[in-house]
Order: C-alpha cells, then sequence, then structure tokens
C-alpha cells in the first residue's frame, strides 16, 4: 500500500498523484468476501498496474469520462458497469464523443483519450439504475444518481463504512463541471443540495480533495464548491454591463485561466456560458442587445 492511501476496513482509497490533481484521480479499492471492485479506475491505477494485478472482479463508474475509464484497460476479465445514461460512453469511442459534443474537435478528443487515457472500448459493459447495489459479500456499493456533470453521474455510498465517493462532485477549487454536451447546470445544482442528506461518515472525492473525515468540513467546503456556480454568473452579469457577444465571453474565460490550453477548453467555456446566459434570459436579468449580443439590465 501507498504511504499515501487511506484504510476504512474493506475500502482502501488509492491516492493518485498530486491528491488526484487532473488529470489524475483518487480511486477506491473495495474489497468484500467474494469479489474485489474498482471505483473509477484511473491513471493512479495505472501507474500502479504491478502492484494490483488483476485484482479487480468488478468495476463501478460514477460516471463516463476520459480520466474516471483510464484504468479500465488493464481488467478485460472485470465486469464494468455504469449508469444506463452514462454507458454508452463504454461501448464506442463515439458514445463517448457522444457525450462530450465538442462537434470540430471530436477528432483531437478521440487522440486525446486514447493516447493520455488508454481509452478501450468495453461494449460488454452494463447499464445500472439509481439505487443499484453491487454485493461483494459482506460489503456493498450503493448507487445514488446525482446528474449535471453527465446525465449518469452517481454518487457510490461503500457499505457498512458509510464511505461516499462523489465521484466528480469534487469539491475542488475550480467548481461544478457543466461544460458538456450531457451536463446540465440545473440537474447538477440539485444534486449538490441532495448529497449532504446522504448517511455517510467518510467522503472522497476523486480530484484533489480526496479524504474527508469531518461532517462539517465536507459541508464547508461543499458550501464553497456551490458557490462557484453563483460567482460565475455574477462575474458573467458584470461582464456584460457593457454588450458582448458570445465570442466575447468565452475569450473573456469564466472558467479557465488562461494558461490552460487543453483542446476543449473553448467548447467547455461556450457550453458554460451558453447555459448561464439561457438562464439569465429566462429571469430577465440580462437581454439581447442585436442579433448576436447581450447586456446586462441591472
Amino acid at each position: 500500500m501507498s504511504e499515501t492511501d487511506r484504510q476504512f476496513g474493506a475500502v482502501r482509497v488509492l491516492v493518485g498523484e498530486k491528491n488526484g490533481k487532473y488529470p489524475h484521480g483518487n480511486s477506491l479499492l473495495v474489497r468484500g468476501r467474494e469479489a474485489t471492485a474498482l471505483i473509477d479506475p484511473s491513471l493512479s491505477v495505472v501507474a500502479r498496474a504491478a502492484e494490483l494485478g488483476g485484482c479487480a472482479d468488478v468495476i463501478v463508474q460514477s460516471h463516463v469520462h476520459e480520466d474516471h475509464v483510464a484504468g479500465v484497460h488493464l481488467f478485460p476479465a472485470a465486469e464494468v458497469h455504469a449508469h444506463r445514461e452514462d454507458v454508452l460512453g463504454l461501448w464506442s469511442l463515439d458514445g463517448l464523443m457522444a457525450i462530450y459534443g465538442y462537434g470540430h474537435l471530436e477528432s483531437d478528443m478521440r487522440d486525446f483519450v486514447s493516447s493520455s487515457f488508454h481509452y478501450v472500448a468495453r461494449p460488454d459493459a452494463r447499464g445500472y439504475e439509481d439505487g443499484a447495489v453491487f454485493d461483494l459479500g459482506g460489503t456493498r456499493i450503493r448507487a445514488i444518481h446525482l446528474p449535471g456533470h453527465t446525465r449518469g453521474h452517481c454518487v457510490l455510498l461503500v457499505e457498512p463504512e458509510r464511505v461516499l465517493f462523489l465521484g466528480d462532485i469534487d469539491l475542488t477549487g475550480f467548481g461544478p463541471y457543466y461544460g458538456d454536451a450531457w451536463s446540465d447546470l440545473e440537474a447538477f445544482e440539485r444534486s449538490l443540495q441532495a448529497v449532504p442528506e446522504i448517511d455517510a461518515a467518510v467522503w472522497v472525492s476523486f480530484h484533489h480533495v480526496g479524504v474527508i473525515e469531518e461532517r462539517e468540513v465536507f459541508r464547508a467546503k461543499l458550501d464553497r464548491f456551490s458557490g462557484k456556480v453563483v460567482e460565475r454568473e455574477r462575474a458573467l452579469i458584470d461582464f456584460l454591463r457593457s454588450p458582448r457577444t458570445l465570442a466575447d465571453l468565452i475569450a473573456h474565460r469564466f472558467l479557465y485561466p488562461p494558461h490552460v490550453n487543453l483542446p476543449f477548453v473553448d467548447a467547455v467555456e461556450r457550453r458554460t456560458i451558453e447555459q448561464h446566459l439561457r438562464r439569465l434570459l429566462a429571469q430577465g436579468t440580462i437581454e439581447r442587445c442585436g442579433e448576436a449580443s447581450y447586456r446586462a439590465l441591472a
């Protein structure tokens, strides 16, 4: 076991490089009497391939994104499960591209996920429903559907340890990510309201924050994470004190700092901003100014 890993009964948190900072992640290894499961096998699992061997009988995905499936290829004999709304991203690369919806960037994204994240299609992957239980023998993994990040995003509660794997409700300073074709801002907000109601004793985020053992700390980090949505919306309204086009808004970078140069950044900025614009237009907070511009009314 790595010195940075954490153990909670049958649950081992496989802590990734830089505490799971993207492109890395924190995965869970869950052992029962009858089977062993991996939750979201990340690049941290790939880095430990020799150590872990073929330990997984079952792979359970919180959702399907490139960084969460990077280690799936190491376990060709394992059963692979993802929520039925996301499972097509495991069935084929075409399915994963549909989840992203990046249009003209698709060729670059195909190369990116294949070369950097070892993507291998699993047409045998199975779709699970909200509330699905994976019984490993004395230890269970229960799926709770909390969409928004993707249509099928779930948190996964390991019982009886009450370890809650948060997936990409990741509590990072970046804030909620809802920038893909299959993301939804308002669904994400509802999920953020629901997650504190789950009876957990330990919370594990896939990225950066890692393990939290105090409810008060979890709630404080969740509040800050949720608050990023409000911050973005206020910043957008402030920028619209003067009329701006969508191209102006994308170039301004409300999510990513200017130095980040990944192939999908502009597409994610666009999708994120468009969702806020629709909401602000419906609220009457902004208006269209000509055919291509927007401005704030307040």
